[in-house]
């Protein structure tokens, strides 16, 4: 049972012990997507939706959620997290927003968690404030990009 960095050696779940890791700079970014129905890409563009403009809402809630990671996935440190960003990436060709998420910080732990959570709940934002219009808009695709910092380094594409 040892193994599992997650576990005490009598299988008790227990958050792991960074106190002694070195502080370094750690930076993550996770990218995903939402498509949905051209018109209901217009509608978010042309900042036409009923609910208000999406994408700034995305953004924020995005932002929101990387600070909130420890209080949702129940072994996240509580971090001092010093950047966070979402980007959009409309394509209208294919009806899709491409979105990256990166978080950052000086510290013992990284970032994935909190980078894959904005992501996660700016593309859930989106559907949320475009539901009435298109319930078959499909959130795809999240995954981590890239990281970088710590002991194993730097993972992924060169994003600095």
């Amino acid at each position: 049972m040892t193994d599992f960095t997650h576990l005490d050696t009598q299988g008790r779940v227990r958050m792991v012990d960074v106190g002694d890791k070195k502080e370094t700079k750690r930076v993550a970014v996770a990218r995903g997507a939402i498509s949905m129905e051209a018109s209901t890409l217009d509608l978010i563009l042309d900042e036409k939706v009923k609910k208000g403009n999406v994408l700034e809402t995305a953004r924020i809630a995005g932002v929101m959620a990387a600070k909130k990671t420890p209080d949702l996935i129940p072994m996240c440190h509580p971090l001092n997290i010093t950047h966070a960003r979402i980007d959009f990436f409309p394509d209208q060709v294919n009806c899709v927003i491409n979105i990256e998420a990166q978080v950052s910080l000086t510290g013992r732990t990284g970032v994935e968690m909190e980078a894959l959570t904005a992501l996660s709940v700016a593309a859930l934002t989106i559907y949320d404030m475009c539901k009435s219009y298109d319930r078959a808009m499909v959130i795809s695709g999240i995954c981590l990009k890239s990281k970088s910092g710590g002991k194993s380094g730097t993972h992924g594409d060169s994003f600095i």
